[in-house]
């Protein structure tokens, strides 16, 4: 990670230690700052195993850091919330680009019981948090999370009814990620059969007990505003990775573009300060000298047009809003109106779900247009860069041999 990354997430280990130390209350015996290392420490492991690059490995070491910080509020129920208000706080304190920001709210609240991580960072997070499941010590895990329970409902819990919860919990759990399957599967499979062996009463536990455990069993079905909450988390990582690769393609054609216009004018630049000065003395060069120039001016037009930016005219009129007609997240579309318009404008959008989805879409799509077209230009100009200098180069070699071949190299003459 860069050295700016390293010392945010310094600072965030320092915060949270200090917020476990002291805002957190001890009887979550469990759910502690050494849980929390713990999870860090998964989270680092399986970054190593993924080789994730440094932007998501800063995502996912600060989602391990904050995921439980939540617990400062006292109730288990809706940490997750708690924990990202924090982790926003703290990050936009220390200057954090919204981007990475939204990634981290977006894997905290994918630890969520029951989990929901969509994309590689969220998963590793959510098997990294469960990963107590498939250790040599899940007995005292287990031990520390019961009496962290009955500290919280003020009673005690009998152990056959806790191993059975831990029972029910263990076969409905997967880990995500292929490391869990492939390597804490076993182990997590091994912990439940000692669990199975020791639990003689296979009965099932009456459900009013079922709130005793502090974790939603997998192979329950998800109620109808959970499902709503997983779906829209999902459509917003969906245009959020969408926007990211767009916009780092086209900045990456905006570089290629500036590459070809920096090579093109240093060889123009050689080409009429040397090469035209010496034409009046070889003058069979000129044709080449023209061809290599004209495939320059050529290959760095193009280059030129494809960084070359187009506005729109900036205004939209109410019956464009009520109508659903403008969109509003481009700015080309709004930059000639007043702020009072362009708020109400705004607001009106974010009432309608409809027009803010189609608008978001329309944003992905036109972007992706202007991507098009840049690398059309872009592709031309190295196309013809590539065919036209291998040409030029060509043309001053036959140009030298056939001079070198007939002895009719102009020597220039002096006069004395």
């Amino acid at each position: 990670m860069t050295e700016s990354q390293e010392r945010i997430l310094s600072a965030a280990r320092n915060y949270v230690t200090e917020l476990f130390s002291h805002g957190v209350k001890p009887e979550f015996v469990f759910h502690n700052i050494e849980h929390t290392e713990d999870v860090a420490e998964a989270s680092s492991l399986m970054a190593d195993f993924y080789h994730l690059n440094d932007e998501d490995r800063f995502i996912l070491m600060l989602s391990a850091w904050f995921h439980d910080t939540g617990y400062s509020s006292g109730h288990p129920e809706g940490h997750e919330e708690v924990s990202v208000q924090l982790a926003t706080k703290f990050l936009h304190e220390h200057g954090v680009e919204e981007a990475i920001l939204q990634k981290v709210s977006s894997s905290i609240r994918a630890t969520k019981m029951p989990q929901s991580p969509i994309g590689q960072v969220e998963k590793i997070l959510c098997d990294a948090d469960l990963m107590h499941l498939a250790t040599d010590d899940f007995k005292a895990r287990s031990q520390l999370l019961k009496q962290e329970r009955e500290n919280l409902i003020g009673q005690k819990i009998p152990k056959k009814e806790w191993r059975k919860n831990n029972i029910k919990f263990l076969e409905s759990h997967k880990y995500f990620t292929e490391y869990g399957q492939e390597k804490l599967e076993p182990k997590k499979q091994e912990n439940l059969f000692q669990l199975t062996k020791k639990n003689k009463d296979t009965d099932d536990m009456p459900l009013d007990r079922m709130e005793a455990f502090p974790y939603s069993f997998g192979n329950q079905k998800p109620d109808e505003k959970t499902l709503k909450k997983t779906a829209d988390r999902g459509v917003q990582t969906m245009f959020r990775m969408i926007s990211s690769n767009h916009l780092r393609l086209s900045s990456m054609a905006d570089n290629k573009s500036h590459i070809m216009i920096s090579v093109n004018s240093i060889i123009i630049s050689i080409v009429i300060s040397v090469l035209f000065g010496k034409l009046a003395y070889y003058r069979e060069y000129t044709v080449p000298a023209c061809v290599l120039l004209s495939v320059c001016l050529a290959s760095m037009t193009f280059a030129i047009l494809a960084t070359r930016p187009s506005i729109s005219v900036g205004r939209f009129t109410e019956e464009d809003i009520r109508n659903k007609k403008t969109n509003l997240l481009f700015f080309g579309n709004f930059y000639k109106m007043e702020l009072d318009d362009y708020l109400w404008a705004m607001n009106q959008m974010m009432k309608d779900g409809e027009y803010l989805y189609d608008s978001m879409i329309k944003d992905v799509y036109f972007l992706g247009i202007v991507l098009a077209k840049k690398y059309k230009y872009l592709r031309t100009s190295y196309t013809i860069f590539m065919y036209g200098l291998i040409i030029a180069v060509i043309a001053f070699g036959i140009v030298a041999f056939m001079t070198a071949g007939s002895g009719n190299t102009t020597i220039p003459t002096i006069d004395y």
